[in-house]
């Protein structure tokens, strides 16, 4: 009795009290990142620059964008290639323009300044918007640019054809047409701005993030490598780009209303004279950003870019470092890669489908710990489950009324022993007298 009168009350207890729930495991150690390989660095004069902005920190997946090779600060090449030449820039990569296939970079994903080289993704943005025969005038918001900065020497009130602006823009890396393209895409210059950054979304380019049309610093103005070669890649995808891109020098128009007459411009980019096989590209300089290049050119049926931030022009001028980092990429077997361009639009469908598949099962949650069936009864009776409590508290009722009736048996025992002990009693005593 004493054994079920034990049994009863300790699976009451344990209903009461529950089973203790596992507690989930605790994670591990952060796996220890192989050792980075320096770049190779060609020593630079000292010089004096505006003290650096902070970037924003570069999550885990910004730094896997192409590959997780592509997630080291450092040097990354294709086992057994030859070393890279060294260059002054702090950052640099080289990739094939029809494959998408990155055949080395330094630092890839560390965030950089863009100069001049941000106009690119204003022209990704906007050439495709805008028509090349159409004529508009220039305002004096679109001539207001930081004093001493490059200019084609538009004039408040001149007309000039949206073709004209281009060739303006990345012969002469006018500022002022950056501004006057940015308006006319967008309806105005920081909307046209709102727009650049949209479509660097949309490239996939998710460390680039513009404040000026011409890449002019302004606080939180960042890109890296790896984006600038993702906006690189769909300039050259577009006709009218690589045209304007080759162009060695145009004539900006006369402007008889305002007595002024045209003048000539060239196109700054050394590499389109000097490097055979060359596509054109885009230059850019400001003391924050020191010297940034994009340049690409074309041999034995590829195509490459290369694009490299933080430059120093001497001891070898940027578009120079440039055309060495061709080589070595152009010297590399066809099928060498360490990571890959992504395509248009792929960083936004992988976005969606986490929310796509959560949409499609909307009553699907996640599986409860494991509680045990006791910790589990008293969840439920924790949470008012009818159907839980009541044979909870039948059970509870049913095994207090079996302890009461069996204490109450054994006490009846007892009173009637005792009773008749003293009825024994009794009977001698009367018989002794």
């Amino acid at each position: 009795m004493r054994a079920r009168v034990l049994a009863a009350v300790t699976a009451v207890t344990l209903l009461a009290a529950g089973t203790p729930v596992p507690a989930s495991a605790a994670p591990g150690p952060a796996p220890v990142p192989g050792a980075t390989v320096p770049c190779p660095r060609l020593p630079a004069p000292k010089v004096s620059r505006p003290p650096r902005p902070t970037p924003p920190a570069t999550t885990p997946d910004q730094a896997a964008v192409g590959g997780a090779a592509l997630a080291a600060p450092g040097l990354v090449t294709p086992p057994g290639s030859p070393a890279p030449p060294a260059v002054t820039a702090t950052t640099w990569l080289v990739a094939d323009l029809d494959t998408g296939a990155v055949l080395g970079a330094c630092g890839p994903h560390v965030p950089g300044t863009p100069a001049s080289t941000q106009k690119l993704l204003l022209a990704a943005t906007m050439l495709s918007r805008l028509d090349p025969k159409q004529v508009a005038v220039a305002t004096r918001d679109d001539l207001d640019i930081e004093p001493g900065s490059s200019a084609v020497g538009l004039l408040v009130g001149g007309r000039y054809s949206v073709e004209t602006l281009w060739l303006g823009l990345i012969l002469q890396s006018g500022n002022d047409a950056a501004n006057m393209l940015a308006r006319l895409g967008a309806g105005s210059t920081q909307a046209g701005v709102a727009e650049m950054n949209t479509e660097a979304r949309r490239l996939g380019a998710g460390q680039t993030h513009a404040v000026t049309p011409s890449g002019l610093d302004g606080p939180g103005q960042f890109t890296s490598a790896y984006d600038l070669a993702l906006i690189a890649r769909a300039c050259f995808a577009d006709d009218a780009f690589r045209r304007y891109a080759l162009t060695e020098r145009t004539q900006i128009p006369a402007q008889p209303a305002l007595k002024k007459g045209g003048f000539q411009i060239q196109n700054e980019n050394q590499l389109i004279y000097r490097y055979p096989g060359a596509l054109g590209g885009k230059t850019g300089f400001t003391e924050l950003a020191r010297h940034s290049y994009v340049g690409a050119a074309q041999r034995d049926g590829r195509r490459l870019v290369v694009t490299l931030l933080g430059a120093e022009a001497r001891p070898v001028r940027g578009w120079q470092q440039g055309a060495q980092l061709l080589d070595w990429g152009f010297g590399l077997p066809r099928d060498a890669s360490v990571g890959r361009l992504v395509e248009p639009g792929e960083r936004d469908a992988e976005a969606a489908q986490p929310r796509q598949a959560a949409a499609a099962e909307p009553g699907r949650t996640a599986a409860p710990p494991w509680r045990g069936p006791a910790g589990t009864a008293l969840q439920r009776i924790g949470d008012g489950d009818w159907r839980m409590i009541v044979p909870v508290a039948g059970l509870l009722a049913l095994t207090v009324g079996g302890v009461v009736a069996v204490l109450a048996a054994r006490r009846g025992r007892r009173v009637g022993v005792l009773a008749a002990r003293r009825s024994r009693t009794r009977r001698r005593g009367r018989r002794r007298a």
